[in-house]
């Protein structure tokens, strides 16, 4: 388990707090994308863990976590992506393997999409290409104006707790919700609502993002929690239709965050298979992007 490390990152005036573990100059790093609600501490144990082979690096993206909720950030997908390209520049990495879960899977599939030299590996957790997919009930009301608001400002720290416990196969360990509800301040809340009424229709958004990364034939290992309340697990399957060399693993008993639920299975699924990924690019001699 290697030690872990923190920085700060400002991209255009707007600052991130990153995790890295790892050797802290390597060009070609594996990259932790965090989603809604969420930080780059939900990835410190598997941070330390790939910490040990290769360079590891998690980002607070804007608005949540400890990084920077300015009002006149562009809180789209789009935006985050040039935030997340941004910090990726400023860390010196230009060669990444993505771990994406959550709305980091937008992001970062984005970010992909527009900078194919630099993408070499992808792990999608409970995100990925959705086809026909539609919001959940609670992304519909966020994007309802003025619900969105009232729901927000009547959150309180146990409603928060039973809401996310009601929704997943078993109860989340206390202090992964304290810590999320602790994040989710006014400027947390506002960068939510932006980003939801942002986004309009994940299905065609990311069949375009598919179409674009499809002629990179790029690995993929899918780990989906079969008891998704949010993001339903016959995605996972699919996603063999949009990348050329898929690795599907669903796992029983585990909801939107596999990795907190079962830390340990997860950790056995994903440690190869990015140990198997940097052996392979570093026997290609993969080519720097630019």
């Amino acid at each position: 388990m290697a030690d872990l490390m923190k920085n700060e990152v400002t991209v255009d005036g707007v600052r991130s707090l990153v995790r890295e573990a790892g050797p802290g100059q390597a060009r070609e790093a594996v990259v932790f994308v965090h989603g809604n609600p969420g930080s780059s501490e939900d990835w410190a144990d598997l941070l330390g863990q790939v910490g040990s082979f290769a360079r590891a690096v998690a980002p607070d993206m804007p608005g949540f976590g400890k990084a920077d909720r300015p009002r006149r950030f562009d809180y789209t997908v789009a935006g985050y992506a040039r935030h997340l390209n941004g910090v990726l520049e400023k860390l010196g990495i230009d060669r990444a393997h993505l771990v994406l879960h959550d709305f980091g899977g937008a992001w970062g599939l984005t970010w992909a999409s527009e900078h194919p030299r630099a993408v070499a590996s992808l792990t999608l957790i409970n995100i990925g290409i959705l086809p026909g997919y539609r919001w959940h009930k609670l992304a519909r009301i966020w994007r309802t104006p003025i619900l969105g608001e009232l729901f927000q400002l009547l959150a309180s720290r146990r409603g928060f707790h039973a809401m996310l416990d009601s929704k997943n196969p078993r109860p989340f360990p206390p202090a992964f919700l304290d810590r999320m509800y602790d994040d989710m301040d006014a400027g947390s809340k506002r960068a939510i609502l932006k980003l939801y009424r942002a986004t309009s229709d994940l299905d065609a958004m990311t069949q375009v993002i598919a179409g674009k990364l499809a002629p990179l034939q790029l690995p993929a290992l899918v780990l989906w929690g079969t008891g998704d309340s949010y993001l339903p697990a016959r995605f996972a399957e699919e996603q063999r239709r949009f990348f050329a060399d898929v690795e599907v693993h669903l796992l029983e008993r585990c909801g939107h965050w596999p990795f907190i639920d079962e830390p340990e299975r997860s950790a056995a699924l994903l440690l190869p298979y990015l140990r198997r990924q940097l052996g392979a690019s570093a026997a290609a001699g993969a080519p720097r992007a630019h």
